[in-house]
This record gives structure tokens, C-alpha cells and sequence, in this order.
């Protein structure tokens, strides 16, 4: 099973940056999109940004300029470079990694958080 492990988050003031890291082991899908969601107190998962195996990304409007994704398909890899910080963007931020064969399939990490002060 596809394990993934998060790091990167803490605690910034508005106008900062961040990068949050996710490496995921134990994958043999050559095919796959790997991403960023995240969950607000009493709000839904949402996604953030997402970046295929091709290299084809997909960003949330409110992240659009701020925030960018990339991944190195040899250390399996995806980061996220976050500027211009919000605290509107305070959220915990899950990584996701999404295989596609007969059915899709999703992989979670855990979490993790990013606060952002005024």
C-alpha cells in the first residue's frame, strides 16, 4: 500500500512563504496524480493543487499566482511552494496520490498544519 509523509507546515505571518514536502513510498503506479488538499475548521476537504505523472497541473482559483506544484518523479515527490500566505489559508493540508487502473483509487497522509497569523 502507498504510504505518504508530509512535512513542511508551521506557523507563518501573512505575506510568508511556506513548502510543504510529501514523499510517498511503496509506489509502483507509473501512472498517477499526485496533490495538496486541505480542511478548515468546519469546512470540507478542498482541493488545492494537483500535478500528474505528465507533468500537468490543476490549481484551485484561490491559489492561482500564490502557489505552485511540483513534483521529482525520481525520489516520488511532490512539493508545494506557497507565497503570499493568507490567513484565510490556514488549514490542515493533506497530501493525496491518486492511482488510476480499473477503478481510481486514493492515497491520504496525515496531515499537516499551517497557520497563518495576521
Amino acid at each position: 500500500q502507498v504510504q505518504l509523509v508530509e512535512s513542511g507546515g508551521g506557523l507563518v505571518q501573512a505575506g510568508g512563504s511556506l513548502r510543504l514536502s510529501c514523499a510517498a513510498s511503496r509506489s509502483t503506479f507509473s501512472i498517477n496524480t499526485m496533490g495538496w488538499y486541505r480542511q478548515a475548521p468546519g469546512k470540507q476537504r478542498e482541493l488545492v493543487a494537483a500535478i500528474s505523472s505528465g507533468g500537468s497541473t490543476n490549481y484551485a482559483d484561490f491559489v492561482k499566482g500564490r502557489f505552485t506544484i511540483s513534483r521529482d518523479n525520481a525520489k516520488d515527490t511532490v512539493y508545494l511552494q506557497m507565497n503570499s500566505l493568507k490567513p484565510e489559508d490556514t488549514a490542515v493540508y493533506y497530501c493525496n496520490y491518486r492511482t488510476y487502473a480499473s477503478t481510481v483509487r486514493d492515497y491520504w497522509g496525515q496531515g499537516t498544519q499551517v497557520t497563518v497569523s495576521s
